[in-house]
């Protein structure tokens, strides 16, 4: 059940994405609000049905909660961020923030967190793991050094895998006119008109909201397993499609290189992890398959 509410809400998700180059204007605009509420829903319902109440509400109360407040700080004093203002066309404000902006953290958040998991030996699934993650990592009770390190490598992880989407966030926002910064400079090369202080901001919060999340959500959010398809395919389709969309639809080339760059520090090795776990449960299916007398000898 959670797997099949899971993938039917992606599925929505994916369409309305694809419809966003196709739009302009206030259609455009709403579909923005759509795809942000069907984002939050994906993921928080995800953390819901697969993990139970404590983990959505750890989810909500860190990326919702903290998001909307991160924001507000942001807007009325300029810290972490740097000074900027967001205009109407995101739908209601409250102190000065679209009410959709912290459901957007939401979303992309637990998926972030989730890739990092898999990647740190946190698969609870026998099939097709082997124990490995990418790079040559070992399990969490593997040799691959003390519950401190594998901590560190998973913030980390997760840090950088949610921090650095908005290298394509922002500058598809920015060129919609959604929101505006007030002093721009120093800006990223290639990027203009967002200050490079925005991105050390969300860093910041990212490292917070990841730190915080595990010891709030509980154990459950320690281990991955396949019930965590549709957010592994989330995070890989975002990865991949905001590369395809800034590089071709909406003509933002250096975006398109700065966040393929930002996010394959996460999005790549999770790739390759889901590879060979692939390969690895086709060679075991094959080994077991039955021998057939008079028919196997042959070949």
């Amino acid at each position: 059940m959670t797997r099949r509410i899971s993938w039917a809400l992606l599925a929505i998700l994916v369409l309305a994405q694809i419809c966003y180059p196709l739009t302009t204007g206030a259609t455009r605009a709403g579909l923005t609000v759509a795809t942000v509420v069907l984002g939050w829903l994906l993921s928080v319902g995800h953390a819901l049905l697969s993990r139970g109440p404590r983990v959505a509400a750890a989810l909500v109360a860190v990326a919702t909660g903290g998001g909307f407040a991160i924001e507000a700080i942001g807007v009325a004093t300029g810290v972490p961020f740097g000074s900027y203002d967001y205009s109407g066309e995101l739908g209601p404000k409250l102190a000065g923030v679209p009410l959709i902006i912290p459901l957007a953290w939401t979303w992309m958040a637990w998926p972030a967190w989730l890739a990092a998991v898999r990647l740190t030996g946190g698969s609870a699934s026998r099939a097709g793991d082997s124990g490995a993650t990418a790079g040559g990592g070992t399990s969490e009770t593997g040799r691959g050094g003390s519950a401190a390190g594998l901590w560190v490598r998973r913030i980390a992880l997760a840090t950088v895998g949610l921090a650095a989407w908005d290298l394509f966030l922002d500058p598809q926002m920015v060129a919609e006119g959604y929101w505006v910064w007030r002093d721009a400079t120093p800006a990223l090369p290639g990027l203009p008109g967002i200050p490079v202080s925005n991105y050390l901001g969300w860093l910041l919060f990212a490292v917070l909201m990841m730190s915080a999340l595990r010891p709030l959500a509980g154990p459950a959010a320690e281990h991955t397993d396949r019930r965590d398809h549709p957010m592994v395919a989330l995070y890989l389709w975002t990865y991949f499609s905001s590369i395809l969309a800034h590089a071709v639809f909406l003509d933002l080339p250096a975006s398109a290189l700065w966040g393929a760059a930002g996010m394959s520090v996460t999005a790549v090795p999770l790739a390759v992890t889901l590879l060979r776990a692939r390969r690895a449960c086709d060679t075991r299916r094959e080994d077991h398959q039955p021998h057939r007398p008079g028919v196997d000898a042959t070949r």
